[in-house]
Parts: C-alpha cells; structure tokens; sequence
C-alpha cells in the first residue's frame, strides 16, 4: 500500500483545482468554495485524528515533481482570481470553457457582486498561502538543488515573499525561538502585531543576510547578483501582468491577494513558535517548535505539521520527517489554529496553559530562566504571576 503515500500529497492538488473552479464558476460558488474549504480542512482534521506513519519511500523524484506542479497550479488559480475582475475575456477561456462545459462563465462573472469578489480575495490569497508560500517553503530548502530553488522562488513571489528563501533558510532556522528570530513571537504578542513587526524585521534580516554574503563574494549590494532585489522584480513582474491585464484596479486585486497570502505565513510563523524560547548555546531541539500530526493537514501541507522535525534537522525532505508525538502540540490542525490565532482572546486562552506547561515539561534550566523574563515582558497577568513564582522557585 505505499502507493497510498505517494497519492495522498495529491489531495493538495486537489484543494488548488477545488479553488480554481470555484473562481473560475463565478458569483456565489467563490464564497462557497471559500467556505467549503476552510470547512474541509477543519472538520477533516477533527475528525480524520493523526497520521503517525514513516513510510520509506524511494521514488524522489516522483515527490519532487508533486512540489513543482504547484507553481502552474498556482498560476493557474491566481490567473482565473484576475480573470473573475477583469472585463476581457483573457485568452477567450470564459468563452472556451462555455462552449466545452455549456456554462455560461462569462455572465457569471458578469452577475458577481463585490462581496463574492472580497470572497475572491480570501480565496487566492489562502491558495497562495498553501500552494506558493508551503511548497516554495520546501523548495527553498534545498539549496543543492537550482531548479527547486527556482521553483520556490517563484512561488513565493506571489506573495511578494522571495526574501524568505533567504532568511527563512540562513536566519530564522539559525535563531528560532531567540529574541533574534524575527518570526518568532514572544509571549503577549497579538498575532496582527507580528504580522507587522515580523514582516519589517524579516525583510531586514534577508537584506543585512544578503548583503553579508554579496561582501564575502566581492559584489556589490547594488548589483544583479542581489537576490532580494532580483526577488522583488519577479513580484513586480507578475503585478505588471496583472496591470496589463486589466488596468490599476486588476493589479490592485492581484496585490491584496499576495498580501493577504503573505499575511498568512506571518499568521503560521506566529502559531509555530508562539511563546517558545531557546538558550542560544543549544542546538534547536524538536522541542523548540509547536507540532500536529493532523491527517488532512499533513497530507495536504507536504508535512509541514511535522514542524518539530523540521526545525531540529531543516534539510530533510517532507516525506522523511518523523511525526514526534512526544513534541509540543498545537491546538489542532493548520487551518484550525489559524483561526484559532487570528481570534486573540481565544488564543490566549488556549495557549497561555499550554506556553507554561512547556516551561515545566520541556524547557531546561536555562530555559526557564529566559521563560521568567519572557512572562514578565509579556504584559499578560497569567504570565507575570507564573514569572514571579518561577523566580520565588528559584528558577
């Protein structure tokens, strides 16, 4: 039954041509196919419980060519979200597409209201998120290889994000769960904050990474040979096609969708790492980093939920992480928690007992010592009443 390993990973193509028809259907099926799959993931996750397994196995090649079908099924998707908002009738697909299926696509589009088109948004800019953002997040690992990293930079371009590849890889795996890590968010933080902040910070870091590594090769900053410069220009790229597409208010929509998908990235690097902290002088450790198993969201994530994994060896490949069920665990599934985050009341609650179960179950001394200051920075009162009684414990 290994060939149910390989086939599984196809689900997330799936879920992209889910999306794609939804845009392409127009009107009410937009929202629908918004809400049918935030939904899915949801109640998948509850109730499909955890996928534990190891399988080894040996077709590479096969599940690298799964991760770099994602770039034409993400442009696909963003192509039919610009096609929704424009007024012509790009390539004539609504009118192939008609006469092929017998559905009027074009007077779909035609009859769809602004609050389907908000739809839209969120829509794309969630594929994005989980067909650019993940897939080019693998991607950009490995750095041995330049067609993936081709790949990933593209993707993540649509998100105006190129720049992880460089301080994801050369910064946020060095610093994770530091005061250093841009991505990382201290304890008490609202997740729009980190939005923010962690966006800023990250940006810099990628540049000052850059730059270092421009000195060392005897390059100049202001050359071809930077590759945020050179990532900012294949963003700008695919906004000058949406432009020529269909004027400022297509370039626009195709804008709001990439933020929206960078945005999401910030919302998962918030919820992987929340409250964590590290001795610098240690090794990340699978420890340092917020885990799930959950089924539908490894199968359709490339495993990113085995994120403890991930951070404790960041050069394997997704089918090889292991699942660390003994690792600190999220609230739920990847869509789960994420809405989970972006309500912050009920975040906190949630995972404020689970930050403090990690100080006593998994943090080392020294740990804990940085966990007392962390809670009494936090300005959250469940955390400075925990931080006096770890210094009057003698922590």
């Amino acid at each position: 039954m290994k060939l149910l390993h390989y086939l599984k990973y196809f689900l997330f193509h799936l879920i992209g041509l889910l999306a794609l028809a939804a845009l392409l259907a127009g009107g009410s099926w937009i929202s629908a196919g918004f809400a049918f799959i935030v939904t899915l993931y949801i109640a998948g996750d509850a109730l499909s419980g955890d996928d534990i397994s190891t399988p080894q196995l040996a077709w590479g090649g096969l599940l690298t060519f799964q991760l770099w079908l994602a770039l034409p099924l993400l442009a696909a998707v963003v192509f039919a979200s610009v096609w929704s908002v424009c007024d012509a009738d790009l390539l004539g697909v609504g009118a192939k597409l008609g006469a092929l299926t017998g559905y009027d696509l074009l007077a779909a589009r035609a009859a769809t209201s602004l609050p389907h088109h908000v739809s839209g948004v969120l829509l794309t800019g969630l594929m994005i998120g989980l067909i650019g953002t993940i897939t080019g997040h693998e991607l950009t690992h490995r750095t041995w290889d330049p067609v993936s990293l081709l790949v990933g930079r593209w993707l993540l371009a649509f998100s105006f994000d190129t720049v992880f590849a460089i301080e994801h890889v050369y910064g946020h795996h060095r610093y994770v769960s530091t005061e250093q890590d841009p991505a990382t968010a201290p304890r008490g933080r609202n997740v729009y904050w980190h939005v923010l902040v962690s966006t800023v910070r990250g940006n810099l870091s990628a540049w000052e990474i850059e730059a270092r590594r421009l000195q060392r090769q005897g390059h100049s900053v202001w050359s071809p040979y930077n590759a945020v410069i050179r990532g900012h220009l294949m963003s700008a790229a695919l906004v000058a096609l949406a432009w020529l597409a269909g004027g400022p208010l297509v370039a626009g929509y195709f804008m709001l969708c990439g933020l929206w998908g960078k945005a999401l990235l910030e919302v998962v690097n918030y919820m992987e790492h929340y409250g964590m902290v590290r001795d610098p002088a240690t090794p990340v450790q699978p420890r340092h980093s917020w885990n799930t198993n959950r089924r539908l969201s490894s199968w359709t994530m490339f495993n990113l939920t085995r994120h403890s994994h991930h951070h404790a060896q960041g050069e394997v490949p997704y089918q090889d992480l292991k699942p660390y069920p003994d690792a600190p665990m999220m609230v739920g599934g990847y869509l789960t928690t994420i809405v989970v985050a972006m309500i912050p009341p009920l975040w906190h609650r949630l995972m404020t007992p689970k930050v403090l179960a990690w100080d006593r179950q998994y943090a080392s001394a020294d740990e804990r010592l940085l966990a007392a200051r962390a809670n009494r920075a936090s300005g959250m009162a469940a955390f400075q009443q925990q931080g006096t009684g770890s210094e009057r414990a003698g922590y």
